[in-house]
C-alpha cells in the first residue's frame, strides 16, 4: 500500500504455484491485488489575492515604526519633573486623619 508514491507489486504472492498432484484440490486465493484509486479534485477554488489598501499600509507602517522605536534608548537621561515645585499642602494630613508613624 502506498499513498504518495508507486506501490510495490506483490509478484511473489501472486505467482501461481504449479503442483500436478493437487489439481482437484481447492486453492487459496491470493491476498494481494493491484488496485489504484485516483481522486479527482475540482479546480473551482478561489485564489487569494494580496492587495492592500492605503489605510492598511499606513497602519502597518506606523505600527512597525512605533514597535521598533519602543525598544530604543534615549541619548540622555531626561527627568521631566526636575524643575517642578512640590504641591502646597494647606493642612497637615497626618493630624487631620490622625495617622502617625510609630
Amino acid at each position: 500500500m502506498a499513498v504518495l508514491n508507486k506501490a510495490q507489486v506483490c509478484d511473489n504472492a501472486v505467482k501461481a504455484q504449479t503442483n500436478p498432484s493437487k489439481k482437484c484440490s481447492f486453492e487459496k486465493k491470493g491476498c494481494c491485488a493491484n488496485k489504484s484509486i485516483v481522486k479527482e479534485s475540482g479546480d473551482n477554488f478561489q485564489k487569494a489575492s494580496f492587495e492592500m489598501e492605503n489605510h492598511k499600509l499606513i497602519f502597518l507602517h506606523t505600527f512597525f515604526y512605533t514597535y521598533v522605536n519602543l525598544f530604543e534608548g534615549l541619548e540622555q537621561n531626561i527627568i521631566p519633573f526636575r524643575d517642578y515645585d512640590p504641591p502646597l499642602i494647606p493642612k497637615d494630613f497626618q493630624v487631620l486623619h490622625e495617622v502617625y508613624l510609630i
